[in-house]
Parts: C-alpha cells; structure tokens; sequence
C-alpha cells in the first residue's frame, strides 16, 4: 500500500466552503481521476483520507493537508497533477509527496496566519500589536457547545507583527508572504480570482498582520487574536478582516520559524536512491573478495 501526502489550498471565494464540502469535492475528484484508493472494512467503506488541522470556514489557506492510501504505486506528480484537474479552482493541490516518514499530523504543530484589515491605518495596527504583545494575558470569550467559554489569547501566540511595506492596496502581498513560506520563487502568477484580495476594495487605508500562532487546546484561531487586540487597544476594523493560512507545520522556537511538515518525506525519497546503489555497490564488492581457505 502506497501512502500519498498532498498540500492544497482554499483561495478566493472557495474559502467560504467548509471542511465537509471539501471532502465531498475531493472524494468526487478521486473517483474523476480514477485513483486507485484503498478503502476502510466494515459495512460502510470509505476511502482511506485523512485530514489534519483544516483551517476554519471562512479562511483562505495557502497551506493545508491531507494523506491518501493507494492500492497501487502511482507517480506522485502525475497523480496530484490528475487531482488538481478534477478539483475547482481554487480547490487547488499544490504539490505531492509519497510518504516515507510517520507522523503527519505530529509536525502541525504551528501556524502562521496574514490578517487583512482593510481601513486600519498601520500605525494605530502597530500600537494595538504593542500592546498586545506587551500583555502577559488576554482573556477572550468564544462561544462554545456549553456556552460562552473564557480562555487567555496571548500565551499561544509565539509572533505578531505588523507586515513591512503595508498601508498601500496590500495586493501582492499574501502571494509573496506565501511563497516566501514555503521557499517558493517569486517568478509564477496567480489568477486573480484565486487571490482572497480579488473582490476586496484597494482604494483605503490597510494594514496586514503577520501572525505565528501555536496548536494549542483550546484551540487559538486568527479571530481571538483579532478579539484580543479589540480587548487590550480597541482596535475594530470597519469590515471583517481577510484571514488566510500562509503555512502550518513544525514550530522551531530558537528561530521562530515554521518548518515545511513534507520536508522530512521529500529527503528521504531523494535519499533512497543513493541508499539503494550503496548496497548495490556493497553487494558488488563483497562478491569479489575471493573466499578465505575453508
């Protein structure tokens, strides 16, 4: 059995889809494609997917995952380029890796998030993020199954600052902010319709958060951040704030960095040809010592 591991994205409009409704879009896509799935026992099959951390319903995501069993080996390429066909755009899988190494969702540890907040100056952003910072706690309130639930913002969030070069349209700046996480170039293009700032207005005042934000429970989403700053500065954009997941994966806390979850998978793919020649090699070379006297 052959396990596939896939990053894609939610973009434009098609953040507003739900985790249900992607998992009915992907499983229609895999069927489509003509993927040979593995499926679960039992009464009720089902294709054998699993999803890790989605990101909430409303946001954009440059940066979510999932895992795949095949019952057939498949190119990884050519499979996530038969998937990206078969999905909306804007449903996008942006790269494929077969899986060499355990643990997924154990390296999704941290995220990091671009808040858009049309008509905020940047300096009144500044301030709020100052004070936001500076506090040992901020208590917010999310409203939950059993009620309103009481919980501290500050302590999961491991970086907050106001990104450079805001206070303009702020257009390019989620692509490049996104390429820049994962260790893209900046040489490719996007479509319009695929950016969450296609059907946003450009002609105010705007200022872009830049936010790294542990996995914790409970769980520290984008809008409690946003709730803290309206608790410790009063800061209330005039219109919702545009939220989208540039990266999520291994949080490094000496550099504050969040680390590519599919690196480990692509080293040990690029490593196994060379450990296979070697032992190839190895096996030659024992073949030609002549055997000792019996």
């Amino acid at each position: 059995m052959q396990r596939i591991r896939l990053r894609y994205t939610k973009r434009g409009r098609l953040r507003f889809t739900s985790h249900r409704d992607f998992q009915r879009a992907f499983e229609r896509a895999l069927r489509r494609a003509e993927v040979p799935m593995a499926y679960s026992a039992g009464f009720t099959p089902h294709p054998k997917v699993s999803y890790a951390n989605a990101a909430p319903t409303g946001t954009g995501s440059e940066a979510e995952y999932l895992e795949i069993a095949l019952t057939e080996a498949r190119d990884p390429d050519k499979l996530r380029d038969l998937l990206d066909e078969s999905l909306p755009t804007g449903l996008d899988i942006i790269e494929a890796v077969e899986a060499r190494t355990s643990g997924l969702a154990d390296r999704l540890t941290a995220s990091v998030w671009e808040l858009r907040l049309d008509g905020v100056d940047p300096a009144e952003a500044e301030r709020a993020v100052a004070a936001f910072i500076a506090a040992d706690a901020v208590e917010v309130q999310r409203k939950a199954k059993n009620g309103m639930r009481t919980f501290d913002a500050r302590a999961a969030v491991a970086g907050l600052e106001v990104a450079a070069g805001t206070g303009g349209t702020g257009r390019d700046v989620h692509r490049e902010a996104s390429r820049e996480a994962h260790g893209e170039t900046s040489g490719g293009t996007t479509g319009e319709t695929n950016s969450p700032q296609a059907d946003r207005s450009s002609d105010q005042a705007c200022a872009i958060l830049r936010l790294v934000v542990r996995h914790v429970t409970p769980a520290v989403r984008p809008d409690d951040v946003l709730s803290g700053l309206r608790a410790v500065a009063d800061l209330a954009p005039p219109v919702a704030a545009s939220v989208t997941r540039l990266a999520q994966g291994l949080f490094d806390a000496e550099t504050g960095t969040v680390t590519d979850p599919l690196a480990p998978d692509r080293e040990a793919v690029t490593a196994a040809p060379a450990d296979r020649s070697g032992v190839a090699s190895a096996a030659a070379a024992k073949a030609l010592v002549p055997e000792g006297p019996a």
